[in-house]
């Protein structure tokens, strides 16, 4: 890394958070008006996970932000047309591996041509691919319009879960390449079409070079993340660390120091240009949330450990299988492994940091068992037994 700049500012380490919160739409009035799409050009991407247990985490993300928004309605916000577009045409999102997979606004498609370019010039694959399967992929959609990989002749050739068909091969590959667009999931399938149909033909392009998709992509995340170090800014859209040095310098992000970091930072000038101010929402956090989901960065602004253990070993996990942090008051909390019964709520697994957290976390399993249809929420395990009665008494004071 080359030499860093001199910082314009130093930020205590709870100027730090508080940015780091209001940047991600957790500290202040909520945008009801941008709704969930607002939510998504704010964050720039929301990361997509099969596991489901009180929602996806697409749907717990503008949950966490906005409140209890109807999940239709996410979806529609999503995959739905934009903004002068024909109707069923067009969406606004579109969904690309960007820190993993994750929903994009539509605006984003150019600033990923380097990433096209890169899986284009990619020397091997893992899946083999049958001569003319890919012209026969692109047919068939330019054919018949937005299909499944089922749809395009079968997703698996076995009933094991890595062994794609032909079809679904050429269909991942084309959307790598991007000549193929996944348009919206349904039933958690991807449905894709032509890039050309899909994408507004303003935005269909591969013109940027690689400098300016990484500067735009750096300068995004210093935005989403409000400050952060070279390996915040990286891990934003899983770039390299020397990608981002090489472009930090015309970014527009400035340098600053934060007590207690031992890495030097960045921030979003118009973060630091009004203090961060405002109501703090209280809410239980998908583990793969963008405020939560690099662990080194949730250590460092929160002081809070988290791991997802839903792929550990049953017998070796210490939160649960999907253990959601627990946001009150602009810190983490606790954490709730939740699942559901019926109508009812039910916390399998609760940790708290300490007994001033009991309301907070009692609050958010109500707000949530409301979202979600429960009319009540039982507690299994309380990590700390002294504290089950107090949560369960506040429970039940908040459902009365």
């Amino acid at each position: 890394m080359t030499t860093s700049p001199r910082p314009v500012t130093e930020l205590s380490a709870d100027e730090a958070r508080r940015i780091a919160l209001r940047a991600q739409g957790l500290l202040g009035a909520p945008d009801r008006r941008g709704g969930v799409r607002g939510v998504l050009r704010h964050l720039g991407a929301v990361q997509l996970d099969t596991i489901s247990v009180l929602a996806r985490s697409h749907e717990l993300v503008p949950y966490a932000r906005l409140g209890a928004v109807d999940r239709r309605t996410v979806e529609a916000a999503y995959w739905g047309p934009g903004p002068g577009t024909a109707p069923a045409a067009r969406p606004h999102a579109f969904e690309y591996w960007s820190h993993a997979a994750c929903v994009l606004p539509i605006e984003e498609w150019p600033h990923f041509a380097f990433r096209r370019r890169a899986y284009r010039a990619r020397p091997h694959w893992n899946h083999e691919l049958p001569d003319g399967a890919y012209d026969q992929v692109v047919k068939q959609l330019r054919a018949e319009g937005p299909l499944t990989a089922t749809e395009l002749g079968g997703a698996k050739r076995t009933s094991e879960w890595w062994d794609w068909s032909s079809a679904k091969v050429a269909v991942e590959r084309a959307l790598m390449y991007g000549e193929v667009v996944c348009v919206e999931r349904r039933g958690w399938k991807r449905v894709y079409d032509l890039a050309e149909r899909a994408v507004p033909a303003e935005l269909l392009h591969d013109t940027l070079d690689d400098t300016e998709c990484l500067r735009r992509l750096v300068a995004l995340a210093g935005r989403a993340l409000g400050v952060g170090t070279r390996a915040d800014l990286a891990d934003y859209h899983r770039l390299r660390n020397e990608q981002v040095d090489a472009v930090i310098a015309d970014s527009g992000l400035v340098p600053v120091t934060v007590a207690g970091w031992s890495r030097p930072a960045w921030a979003d000038p118009v973060a630091l240009a009004t203090p961060p101010r405002g109501r703090h929402r209280t809410t239980l956090l998908s583990p793969f949330d963008s405020l939560v989901w690099e662990r080194a960065r949730t250590e460092r602004i929160f002081g809070f450990t988290h791991r997802l253990e839903a792929y550990v070993p049953r017998q070796k996990r210490i939160h649960g299988y999907f253990a959601m942090p627990v946001l009150a008051g602009g810190h983490l909390v606790g954490r709730v492994d939740p699942g559901r019964e019926g109508r009812t709520l039910v916390a399998r697994q609760v940790t708290l940091d300490g007994r001033r957290a009991v309301p907070a976390v009692a609050g958010a399993l109500v707000e949530a068992a409301g979202w979600v249809g429960c009319t009540g929420v039982r507690v299994e395990r309380v990590d700390a037994p002294e504290l089950r009665e107090p949560l369960t008494r506040e429970l039940a004071a908040l459902l009365a």
